[in-house]
């Protein structure tokens, strides 16, 4: 019984380090935190959400790249890949999926979260 809890015990040490690696890589979190470290970077903003929701009010500046059109590959490909960029939507989903399908095109992208985390963090609205 002591040999089965301190397995245990070393099991969820191990994985309190790995998590604890992994949160450190020097990326930031998803949402307010990211959002001020990409305006620190000077990154490059994309809206992800749909056009009518980026006419009712968008962060300035802010190119537009719906993740829900059928041309969001697109016109990720058409992205520098020299630059950073920061994305987000309206709570933050979006900007999820959006931050992990580019990246893993090899973009440099920060998730920004939802718009409120973006204006929390100094982005000026439009």
């Amino acid at each position: 019984l002591l040999l089965g809890a301190l397995f245990v015990g070393a099991l969820a040490l191990v994985s309190a380090c790995a998590e604890d690696e992994s949160s450190s890589s020097g990326a930031p979190a998803a949402g307010q935190e990211a959002a001020a470290a990409a305006l620190d970077q000077e990154a490059v903003v994309i809206d992800v959400r749909t056009p009518d929701e980026y006419d009712a009010g968008h962060i300035e500046g802010a190119q537009l790249l719906d993740i829900q059109s059928a041309d969001f590959a697109t016109g990720m490909a058409e992205l520098d890949a020299d630059q950073t960029y920061v994305v987000y939507c309206r709570s933050g989903n979006r900007s999820a999926a959006a931050a992990e399908q580019m990246q893993a095109a090899g973009l440099t992208v920060l998730d920004g979260g939802g718009m409120g985390d973006m204006v929390a963090a100094g982005w000026p609205e439009a």
